[in-house]
């Protein structure tokens, strides 16, 4: 059975860091893509940055060049680092995979991210 458990997240002032953990169970090459999504109050759930077992990374616009994703297969975890957090960047984040072979979603429980002063 696949699992995730995000940790890192936390309450931040403007400007400043954080980074996101997920740690899975088994290997993450069993993984096409990995990736970091959000869910502010009252919004829909949107991707912030994804990046595949071939390293191809993607970024929602509001996180390039502030964020950044990584894997390490070692560990069987990605990150994110959260660079220059702005208050809109207040959400539930939650680390997502999709498996190779069967296409399946994973989900994380998610972690709260708090940017304020």
């Amino acid at each position: 059975q696949v699992q995730l458990e995000e940790s890192g997240g936390g309450l931040v002032q403007p400007g400043g860091s954080l980074r996101l953990s997920c740690a899975t169970s088994g290997s993450i090459f069993r993984f096409y893509s990995m990736g970091w999504y959000r869910q502010a109050q009252g919004k829909q759930r949107e991707l912030v940055a994804s990046i595949t077992n071939g390293g191809i990374t993607n970024y929602a616009e509001s996180a390039l060049g502030r964020f950044t994703i990584s894997r390490d297969s070692d560990k069987n975890m990605w990150y994110l680092q959260m660079n220059g957090l702005k208050p809109e960047d207040t959400a539930v984040y939650y680390c997502h995979g999709l498996t190779i072979h069967t296409r399946n979603d994973y989900w994380g429980q998610g972690t709260q991210v708090t940017v304020s002063s």
